[in-house]
């Protein structure tokens, strides 16, 4: 419906109540048998359309306009504590378009801003009911260990050090958990400080492999970083926070990978830049998948058992990492043939 502006209101409204007006005078007249001519009958009705016409734009200056000038100021002072918007300086705006656009406006935000908020409500419920269910498994065995142990178990050679040994698997569980909790809270909040530093990349590859030696043995996987020890990747950036993060992909090839497999380690350049990829011959991930490995507690296949090591929030870290690193890594990945992360980072001249 086309809106009617006040001038346009003015004049309907005078008109209308002027026609009302001179219909009255003539039924008056002829009750009352009083005889007029057209032109007496014309200046009624022009006199009573002037007369309406000043007294309603009278109304509307004194009244509705200043209430309006006063609702307009109000919306765009509480708009403004959220938005730079600035008020119309043209005297002959229409404060009712004005005001009608101003509050459309302001509730396709509010829209987006409830949108948002139900998101992270969403996100927050998700992560807590994630947090609970990693905080249970350890707590829980924790628990079954130390009941066995009271119930008589501790008298008994064959169990108490066998139910011992595994109670503090679990609390090294639990701590780790709550490390990689604070670590990721840090980085999220970037409260972790980065201390960039030249090391060779490869060389730390080199070092991480061997440290993850013991778990590739046990799935009799080979770890290979294919390198030539004659050209150095020199990249600059925080060394302990990258081991973190070839720790963790590294890692997480050992753990899904299939047995008897092979991860690489590769290494390529630009001029500015080092990529670095972890590739494995696996059972690869669904395309479905990819988007959300990077994510807190995400897990691939919902059925595996989460004592099965690690907290879940792995890739999480490594995501964080390599962004306040201000870089960035991508995953590829084909069912049946395996996966590769690939990180990049600057360059060291």
């Amino acid at each position: 419906m086309k809106r009617v502006r006040p001038s346009s209101l003015a004049i309907i409204t005078s008109l209308s109540v002027s026609v009302t007006l001179t219909v009255i005078c003539w039924l008056l007249f002829y009750l009352f048998s009083i005889e007029v001519t057209w032109y007496i009958n014309t200046i009624i009705f022009l006199s009573a359309f002037l007369l309406m016409g000043l007294s309603f734009m009278l109304l509307y200056q004194k009244y509705i306009l200043a209430n309006l000038n006063q609702i307009y100021k109000n919306i765009i002072r509480l708009r403004s504590t959220n938005t730079a918007i600035m008020p119309t300086k043209d005297a002959n705006r229409d404060l009712t378009s004005e005001i009608n656009r101003i509050l459309i406006d302001w509730s396709n935000e509010s829209r987006e801003e409830i949108d948002q908020l139900k998101q992270t409500e969403n996100y927050r419920r998700e992560f807590l009911t994630n947090v609970s269910h990693e905080l249970k498994t350890p707590i829980f065995g924790i628990q079954g260990y130390v009941h066995t142990l009271i119930d008589g178990g501790i008298d008994d050679a064959d169990v108490n050090i066998a139910y011992l040994n595994k109670a503090s698997k679990s609390i090294d569980r639990l701590i780790s958990i709550v490390d990689d909790l604070e670590s990721i809270s840090k980085l999220e909040a970037g409260e972790l400080i980065i201390e960039p530093r030249t090391f060779d990349i490869a060389d730390l590859a080199i070092d991480v492999v061997e440290s993850l030696e013991m778990q590739a043995k046990e799935k009799k996987m080979n770890l290979n970083v294919i390198h030539n020890p004659d050209r150095p990747f020199y990249v600059y950036a925080d060394r302990d926070m990258i081991r973190q993060v070839l720790v963790n992909l590294i890692f997480n090839s050992i753990k899904y990978g299939k047995r008897e497999g092979t991860t690489e380690i590769r290494f390529s350049d630009t001029n500015d830049k080092v990529f670095t990829e972890v590739s494995d011959n696996g059972i690869g991930i669904e395309k479905e998948h990819l988007s959300r490995l990077f994510e807190r507690f995400y897990r691939v296949d919902k059925s595996r058992s989460r004592d099965g090591g690690g907290t879940g929030l792995g890739l999480a870290i490594v995501k964080h990492i390599i962004e306040a690193h201000s870089e960035q890594i991508s995953v590829r990945s084909e069912v049946g043939k395996g996966t590769a992360f690939t990180f990049s980072l600057i360059k060291s001249k």
